[in-house]
């Protein structure tokens, strides 16, 4: 290496930090990783992008899609009120 280089005062990690953002490991099963790999694929994105918007969506119940489960707990309300 050169001896103009002066890595004194240098420190450690990101170049530039991102704000609104923090850095974390997890651990994702196999399955669910290459699921979101192959997902984001598609859609042309970055499969860490991809996670943080599944994240977010379950975040916001009331965006969440309706399910089987979620529809007949509604319906056994509707008709128990109903009667």
């Amino acid at each position: 290496m050169r001896d103009e280089y002066d890595f004194s005062r240098a420190q450690r990690g990101a170049v530039i930090a991102s704000p609104g953002k923090t850095r974390i490991t997890i651990m994702i099963d196999d399955d669910v990783i290459e699921a979101f790999r192959a997902r984001a694929e598609a859609e042309g994105r970055g499969y860490q992008t991809a996670i943080n918007a599944a994240l977010r969506a379950a975040l916001d119940a009331d965006n969440a899609p309706v399910t089987v489960a979620t529809l007949r707990r509604e319906l056994r309300k509707a008709l128990k009120s109903a009667a």
